[in-house]
């Protein structure tokens, strides 16, 4: 018997049926689209066409998690990007974390995306290498939440599972290995200061993408969780601001 998961409110997808041009927004690791629902929302208010995923297996319960793999999280990507592509001409890519994981894979097999948006994007997590070591452990603490700025919370997990983390591993290193397919412009957001996701990732994207157009943007005042943090607006206006040039 599968136990059935409900949503938490606040997790649910965010879908917003604009103009010709669509932006698939995505959330990260353990997190929910209440991460990127503030870009989502400020995306459809400028008539985009928005689809922000709910990735399998986040935004339930972390049991529910641990029984989902990368290949999931491709899936519900690919789902809304087929959303997406009936109904628009273009479309841009923005993510946060993992969910930049998933923009730089959408990028290597969709060489049609017109351009990206990353934020503190992930290809390599030392601190996560030593879970491929552990056994008999199923969970670890939470890696949510990690915001320079008083009283906010992310929506995410309280426990990390093991299984999960090691999908994460393999995704990235696949990820990181295709880089040079990438040619679409691309933006990058980067906070020195990341408590979960190095922030010399961002550097290595950028050195490593093939793409002619791209841009490092420092956040000196944010951390891992930037689009809930204090440069939440700058991400926002910079974002539609490049892909602006690019329709």
């Amino acid at each position: 018997m599968t136990h059935h998961f409900d949503v938490l409110p606040g997790a649910e997808p965010f879908i917003s049926q604009g103009g010709k041009t669509g932006i698939l927004v995505s959330h990260g690791f353990t997190g929910t689209t209440q991460s990127m629902r503030p870009l989502a929302e400020a995306f459809a208010n400028e008539g985009y066409s928005v689809y922000a995923p709910r990735l399998k297996g986040h935004g339930t319960h972390y049991e529910d998690m641990e029984t989902s793999t990368y290949q999931d999280w491709i899936a519900s990507v690919e789902e809304a990007y087929a959303w997406l592509s009936e109904r628009c001409d273009k479309i841009f890519v923005a993510g946060l974390s993992m969910g930049g994981t998933l923009a730089l894979y959408m990028a290597e097999n969709h060489p049609e995306i017109v351009a990206i948006s990353l934020i503190n994007a992930a290809v390599e997590v030392p601190d996560m290498e030593g879970v491929k070591e552990l056994q008999d452990v199923r969970f670890l603490d939470a890696i949510g939440s990690d915001i320079k700025k008083p009283g906010i919370t992310e929506l995410a997990y309280d426990k990390t599972p093991v299984a999960s983390v090691k999908e994460i591993l393999s995704f990235m290193d696949l990820v990181r290995k295709n880089l040079s397919a990438i040619h679409c412009p691309t933006l990058l957001f980067v906070s020195p200061e990341d408590h979960v996701v190095p922030p010399a990732n961002s550097t290595f994207i950028f050195d490593h993408i093939s793409s002619e157009e791209k841009d490092l943007i420092e956040m000196p005042d944010s951390y891992h969780v930037a689009t809930l943090d204090h440069d939440q607006q700058r991400i926002i206006d910079g974002t539609l601001a490049f892909f602006r040039t690019y329709e």
